[in-house]
């Protein structure tokens, strides 16, 4: 099985409640902005068909998969769909050692050193850091004291681009972003604005 290769830009795109109908004009925005990593939470109707419809457009560099993803049946509809990313609120290592067998890249929620070191064992790729706003800069620079070196982490909850940079200098390597980033009823120029603030963001963050 080879190992799925993290995102180059390693911001993802939270898109709760994201309606099929749009999710391919949505899927080419945040991609033309520079978003490579593309997640539909399950927790809406309509999320495995989103998926499905992002997956075809066949975006290059891109990982599209599912969030809130709380058990194996989940993992495998996502799988099924075409998704090749795994995003949890939570750790449940059968779930990510499920995604991770399917070859998907595993990015599940932790709060704490436990779930984070449970989660590596599973096969996580990455850990997403969430709720961060309840972790804390100060949460994530203990975490990253203790995590083995290069381990990616991403804090999700409240993300905006004006609060990258403290993140970053905590520890972050990457974010997962949502509301402030996508909305249901959100026009696509709005998207495209928020999106380009992002990435820009982040691009001026890592150099």
């Amino acid at each position: 099985m080879t190992t799925p290769s993290h995102p180059s830009t390693p911001l993802v795109a939270i898109l709760r409640g994201l309606n099929p109908a749009e999710a391919v004009d949505v899927a080419k925005v945040l991609h033309a902005a520079g978003f490579r990593a593309l997640e539909v939470p399950l927790n809406r109707p309509g999320a495995i068909e989103a998926i499905a419809s992002i997956v075809k457009l066949d975006l290059p560099d891109t990982l599209v998969g599912g969030g809130t993803m709380l058990n194996v049946e989940h993992v495998e509809a996502v799988h099924a769909a075409g998704g090749r990313l795994l995003v949890s609120p939570n750790c449940v290592p059968a779930v990510i050692r499920r995604a991770a067998d399917l070859g998907m890249y595993c990015a599940p929620g932790v709060a704490t050193p436990t779930e984070a070191f449970a989660a590596l064992d599973a096969g996580a790729h990455a850990l997403k850091i969430f709720p961060a706003e309840s972790v804390g800069h100060g949460g994530i620079k203990a975490l990253k004291s203790v995590l083995p070196a290069g381990t990616p982490v991403w804090p999700v909850g409240g993300v905006s681009p004006e609060t990258m940079a403290a993140w970053v200098k905590a520890g972050a390597t990457g974010f997962g972003i949502g509301g402030n980033l996508y909305t249901p009823g959100v026009t696509l120029e709005q998207l495209k604005e928020r999106a380009e603030a992002f990435v820009s963001t982040w691009r001026t963050l890592a150099a």
